[in-house]
């Protein structure tokens, strides 16, 4: 069956209502020291409206969505969640890091042939991420090898290290395999010979959803964009999946959520903090995303409109990794809805909308949001009130 007409066969992701606790968080992204307790807002950007008029009065049907993801195994573009979102399950890829299994989705990488190949997003920009110390892992590929081998990470979530963008290195061993399950265990078969290994130029994005030290929070109750967690239910091993919210944005773009270069905003938005990927908007590996800070209610990331791309997924100048920016009507009263950057550049140029860097409350600064699109589809968000 061609994934990319991939009928949704099952509604796993309901058995998300069954499992109790989950991380009490904010659906806005305002910075914060670490702790759970938002700082006061700015004065521009009042906070969420409820959510209970926002709906899509033409849903987009499933058949209409385009899968970009080899990985993906099923999905739905609208759920029964107060938040006017879907859902999205990829197939799980276990590997090891420092000797414990470590689990990761698959979604872009820089170079069409391994895209091609292996079913990802071809995304030119994330070859950028080479030009950055630390903003890359090493994420080893070995032909063949002992029984048991798997894929090799250097990094994960937690470490001061953490990038979801690994380089891709083959590895062969030039004499009897012996199973390798950490990146010093490698380095050290290297040294002594026994392994031979090719660095590639091969960027990927394979976001981590469970570690040695946890896994990507499960949201239960599901009535806005970030709260909870970005999962519908726990990674299930025994079949190898993780069910994801998936979001709306302009144009066609349906995304998750996984991890930030803002490190102290990530308890916040219910993700994992990503080092690695600090100042990577800068280096241009970013596509601009603007969120709406204020203004007609929705779903968006901070309970507004959808954002708006510069680019659509998928094409060769968008890319996962947010450059993110915020929109703030100076009149919410006059919001209207705006679905290109076209429309929102009019707006800004009319003085009608603020643009602010980051956030209002992060005083000019930037950041990065991974948020993979594994799925294009005709936007369906109207205002219903």
């Amino acid at each position: 069956m061609d994934s990319r007409t991939l009928p949704l066969s099952r509604r796993r992701f309901m058995k998300a209502t069954a499992f109790v606790g989950s991380a009490a968080a904010l659906a806005a992204c305002t910075p914060t020291g670490g702790g759970a307790t938002s700082p006061p807002r700015s004065s521009a950007a009042p906070p969420p409206t409820p959510l209970a008029s926002v709906t899509s009065p033409n849903p987009t049907p499933d058949s209409a969505a385009t899968v970009l993801v080899k990985d993906v195994v099923e999905f739905e573009l609208h759920g029964p969640y107060k938040w006017n979102g879907g859902s999205v399950t990829l197939r799980l890829h276990e590997g090891r890091l420092d000797g414990e299994p470590i689990y990761y989705v698959r979604t872009d990488t820089s170079d069409q042939e391994f895209a091609a190949q292996e079913g990802l997003v071809h995304v030119p920009l994330l070859q950028v991420a080479l030009q950055k110390k630390g903003a890359v892992g090493r994420l080893f590929l070995f032909d063949g090898g002992a029984e048991g081998q798997t894929t090799v990470l250097s990094t994960g979530p937690g470490r001061d290290d953490f990038t979801p963008l690994y380089r891709v290195i083959r590895a062969t061993f030039t004499g009897d395999a012996v199973l390798l399950e950490s990146a010093e265990a490698v380095d050290a078969a290297v040294a002594a010979g026994r392994l031979a290994v090719e660095e590639t130029e091969i960027v990927v994005n394979y976001p981590t959803v469970k570690w040695p030290a946890g896994e990507l929070p499960v949201d239960t109750v599901v009535e806005k964009a970030l709260e909870g967690g970005p999962l519908l239910g726990p990674p299930d091993l025994a079949i190898m999946t993780a069910t994801f919210k998936l979001h709306q944005c302009f144009p066609e773009s349906r995304y998750i959520v996984t991890d930030t270069s803002a490190v102290p905003m990530a308890p916040m938005m219910n993700i994992q903090g990503s080092p690695g990927t600090t100042g990577l908007a800068e280096l241009g590996a970013a596509s601009t995303i603007t969120v709406f800070g204020n203004g007609l209610n929705g779903p968006g990331a901070m309970g507004f409109q959808p954002g708006i791309f510069r680019e659509k997924a998928g094409l060769p100048s968008w890319s996962p990794l947010w450059d993110h920016l915020t929109a703030v009507w100076k009149d919410p009263s006059k919001a209207v809805l705006l679905r290109s950057q076209a429309e929102l550049d009019e707006r800004v140029a009319a003085g009608e909308i603020d643009i602010f860097k980051g956030t209002p409350d992060t005083g000019g600064q930037g950041f990065v949001v991974n948020c993979p699109s594994p799925i294009v589809a005709p936007n369906d968000f109207e205002v219903t009130s």
